[in-house]
């Protein structure tokens, strides 16, 4: 006969346990409640190596963490943490909320909410996103050595006879490289050599031009993917600023308009928190797929094809959202029947389900 193991916490239980293993860390190690709860977090949430790791060697542990002797001078309100964005204080059952409204990780604490993504691409991709490695893409994407002093050349004007800066002064053409003074009709004009087009073909690329090459495509293969994270990014901050928005000034006016109670219009707020979450989530999506693999296309393609098929759904809900409702904002005549505006919001709530 199978015979029950284990228990099913409730989610009550459970933060009660939090809060007895918090208890015993700040009483035993006189520290605040916040340092307790990222002491906790960083072992697991096991008492028993938090002390036998902060009695081995302190000064270790607090460096491992990222704990400072004056935040335990502190004398946080019972039951808080501090949000490390605003610095405002946020109950402990709400871990990833805070009051200023910015969601962070749980595990990292450095960086924002970044699910579904793990805490080492994000910092791979924040990283890269600020090292200096892409202004050398850049230089060797976009300038080419002058073939005579070989200092590296930005090609700033549209025709393709360069100079090189005094005191060298060599006149080249940008395509292929070769003396100005060879070109001619032979070469297809001055203004169009077909040189570079005929040394790919002949093999004849040379070791900076093939560097030049891979530079410029991992700055491309990086532009399409930074572009589309920051693109989201920026979205979700319009998303929320429209929340606000939607919370202040357009629910009240809906609620005179269409003649119905506020309480009534809770689907369009839940459509807002909806997007703004969607956004984060899809921006995400981006940093994950500039790690996967060149190799790895099965995985790829499957990727691609969920994050095609996700973004394709949230464009539906957030252009319901920003542009078929502003029509019921507006004072029209006649104004929109309630059949309409019924219509509507099935239409909303089934696409924020």
């Amino acid at each position: 006969m199978f015979q029950k193991k284990f228990t099913v916490l409730k989610e009550e239980d459970i933060k009660q346990r939090q809060e007895d293993d918090i208890t015993k860390i700040v009483s035993v190690l006189s520290i605040s409640r916040d340092s307790a709860c990222m002491l906790l977090r960083c072992f697991s949430w096991s008492v028993t190596n938090v002390h036998e790791e902060w009695f081995a060697n302190e000064e270790k542990v607090r460096k491992a963490v990222g704990l400072l002797e004056n935040l335990d001078n502190k004398a946080p309100k019972s039951g808080e943490l501090p949000c490390g964005i605003c610095f405002e204080s946020y109950k402990v059952e709400k871990i990833s909320t805070a009051a200023c409204g910015h969601p962070f990780c749980n595990t990292c604490w450095t960086e924002e909410a970044h699910r579904p993504v793990d805490c080492d691409t994000v910092s791979k991709w924040i990283m890269k996103n600020s090292a200096e490695s892409e202004n050398m893409n850049w230089i060797l994407a976009n300038s080419k050595p002058c073939p005579k002093c070989k200092r590296p050349i930005e090609k700033n004007q549209g025709c393709m006879h360069m100079t090189c800066n005094p005191p060298c002064k060599y006149e080249f053409c940008w395509l292929c490289l070769g003396q100005w003074s060879d070109h001619g009709e032979r070469t297809g004009g001055f203004y169009a050599c077909n040189r570079y087009e005929a040394a790919k073909q002949e093999g004849a690329y040379d070791e900076a031009e093939r560097r030049r090459e891979m530079a410029k495509n991992s700055l491309e293969r990086y532009t399409h993917y930074y572009e589309r994270w920051a693109t989201n990014q920026s979205s979700r901050q319009k998303a929320i600023a429209d929340l606000q928005q939607m919370q202040t000034v357009h629910l009240a006016k809906l609620s005179v308009l269409q003649n119905i109670p506020e309480t009534d219009l809770k689907f369009i707020l839940e459509a807002w928190m909806q997007i703004v979450e969607c956004r984060r989530v899809l921006k995400w999506t981006y940093a994950y797929g500039y790690y996967i693999p060149e190799l790895e296309l099965a995985k790829r393609n499957l990727f691609e094809y969920l994050q095609g098929d996700a973004e394709a759904n949230l464009e539906r809900l957030h252009q319901c959202a920003e542009k078929e409702l502003h029509t019921y904002l507006s004072d029209r005549d006649p104004p929109h029947s309630q059949e309409e505006f019924r219509n509507f919001k099935t239409k909303l709530a089934g696409l924020t389900r």
